[in-house]
């Protein structure tokens, strides 16, 4: 596995694997990798045959008053997990590569970037899609993972790289849990044993929500203020969403119909950390 900081370089390098016919797939990522991170490492690894993951905590998603700073950072550790997985290449640039001192461009996505996590952090998506777009320019990948659990990002992805006539393929993996069903992610590092035990509840909220919906018992903002009810029972966490919508346009649904899909999400601080989930509902 090559380790690789240079843009020119990275570039170079994948374009070297395309001129050899090899199907290119991209594992973007900011580090701390977790097994969620790997499942998408082992997914391009069984689906393309050069394999490159990057690695970088990208300042631009990062509000005034959010952890950029605290960030986790463990670079060997997450090189070794990528060369576990199968990774060919890891590309780690520093921010001076990514971003110019003066730069001016940014990409957005207008609409889905002004709802749900939009909404609680202004300005976020405009980073990713951003650094997405340039992670894209700079490894040229036939297809692209990410992970489910950050449902909203994912979707807002799959629009731009539609209206941008970007020649990727976006593939949405599932999420992987802990045994109690909490969602994997970096930031459960920093959850004390009280808050970890609270923040087991999140799933369990959004259990009830697939319940409700598989048995017909309720409209879909009913449910949404069941699992709102179901996690401020907990009388320590502060729910900031707990919504059902859409899948494709993340509007809340109002009503239902058989055969009909929507998508239950949450998010919530347990203690001063910030987590988000998410389930598929099938109607």
């Amino acid at each position: 596995m090559h380790v690789e900081p240079s843009p020119l370089k990275t570039h170079a390098a994948i374009r070297d694997a395309r001129r050899r016919g090899l199907r290119i797939g991209c594992v973007p990522t900011m580090g701390a990798l977790h097994p969620g991170h790997v499942s998408l490492v082992q997914r391009a690894r069984a689906e393309c045959d050069f394999v490159v993951a990057t690695i970088f905590v990208n300042p631009t998603q990062f509000g005034p008053n959010e952890d950029f700073s605290k960030y986790p950072r463990t670079l060997e550790a997450d090189l070794e997990m990528c060369r576990a997985a199968g990774a060919d290449l890891v590309f780690t640039p520093q921010i001076s590569e990514m971003y110019a001192a003066d730069a001016e461009t940014i990409v957005r996505v207008t609409k889905l970037s002004t709802v749900l996590e939009g909404a609680h952090r202004p300005g976020h998506f405009d980073g990713v899609t951003t650094v997405v777009t340039k992670l894209f320019q700079i490894t040229e990948p036939d297809l692209a993972y990410f992970g489910q659990k950050d449902f909203q990002q994912q979707l807002i992805i799959r629009r731009m790289v539609l209206d941008l006539n970007i020649p990727v393929t976006v593939v949405t993996c599932p999420i992987i849990r802990e045994s109690d069903g909490l969602a994997m992610s970096s930031r459960n590092r920093y959850l004390s044993a009280a808050d970890r035990a609270v923040a087991a509840e999140i799933f369990q909220a959004l259990q009830l929500a697939e319940q409700l919906a598989r048995e017909s018992l309720a409209a879909p903002a009913e449910i949404a203020e069941r699992m709102r009810a179901h996690l401020e029972a907990t009388g320590t966490m502060q729910v900031q969403y707990a919504t059902v919508a859409d899948p494709q346009t993340l509007a809340p649904l109002e009503t239902w119909q058989r055969g009909t899909s929507g998508v239950a999400l949450i998010a919530a601080k347990v203690g001063t950390t910030r987590l988000i989930d998410n389930l598929l509902l099938e109607f």
